[in-house]
């Protein structure tokens, strides 16, 4: 971190520890209620967010409270910070942004809100994108700049085994909706304006990943990009997706492998995969 401005994200960026500390990003984590029980995510092991999911113990994902981002931003300005960038979720998947312009109307110094118009590694991006020109001494105007931009102009391409759990969490338009639940017919998804959307449907595993590759090389050809694979409980499937992609995008940046945060797990389903390629 720069000791004039500091970088704040939510933990839907799903960035991996080593990232965040590399590059000082403060993480501040969603809330899940499990049963009746509500806990930030950071303390839920995946063991026990797949056993909840298997025996249909009803989970919900929540902001964090205004206080939580608040009392980041106090810890920043403790340390030196005269400006932070918060860049979160969209609004559209989450009220976190909500939760953080409450607190910013607290903070002690400027806090200005970024809308990743996304969630996962499309957000960590954009976070990672703002906290490289800070610790380059750029300054916040630019900062803020390019991790709207990495924000709008980031595609993600999503894989998921069905859509059980995004209908469950309200997170699917009535588009997809008309997938059906036919077992062998694998639906890939994407988001369009901060909403979850269909773009192809594929019988078969096998196919809908091979797909979900075809579309991200093309979505990265002739572009200098950020590659990231999340996964949620499914570490070798995002390494072998990794791997297919690595050969076909060779000239990506960054290359990340990632767990998505328990917040978006809970909304996807064990066993889903996704990609963001982030044009820079």
């Amino acid at each position: 971190m720069s000791s004039r401005v500091a970088v704040v994200t939510d933990s839907t960026a799903s960035l991996p520890a080593r990232l965040a500390d590399r590059f000082n990003i403060i993480t501040v984590p969603m809330q899940l209620k499990i049963g009746s029980e509500l806990i930030d995510e950071a303390y839920v092991p995946t063991d026990r967010l797949l056993q909840a999911m298997e025996a249909q113990i009803p989970i919900t994902t929540q902001p964090p409270a205004p206080d939580a981002f608040f009392w980041a931003y106090q810890d920043a300005w403790a340390k030196g910070a005269e400006t932070i960038i918060s860049v979160h979720v969209t609004p559209k998947l989450s009220p976190a942004t909500d939760a953080a312009k409450v607190a910013a109307a607290k903070s002690r110094v400027p806090v200005f809100i970024v809308d990743s118009h996304s969630s996962g590694m499309t957000l960590g991006f954009a976070a990672l994108a703002a906290a490289r020109i800070v610790q380059s001494g750029g300054n916040v105007q630019n900062a803020r700049g390019v991790a709207e931009q990495r924000g709008r102009d980031a595609n993600v391409l999503i894989y998921v085994d069905t859509l059980h759990y995004l209908r469950q969490a309200g997170r699917v338009s009535a588009a997809a909706k008309l997938f059906g639940d036919a077992l062998s017919v694998k639906p890939l998804l994407t988001v369009v304006d901060g909403e979850v959307e269909p773009f192809d449907k594929v019988v078969g595993r096998d196919r809908a990943l091979a797909k979900l590759v075809d579309k991200a090389v093309a979505l990265a050809y002739g572009r200098n990009v950020d590659l990231a694979v999340e996964h949620f409980a499914a570490e070798k499937d995002g390494h072998e997706l990794l791997q297919m992609l690595q050969k076909r995008i060779p000239h990506a940046r960054d290359v990340v492998l990632t767990q998505v945060s328990a917040a978006i797990g809970a909304n996807v389903g064990p066993g889903a995969l996704a990609v963001t390629v982030s044009p820079f």
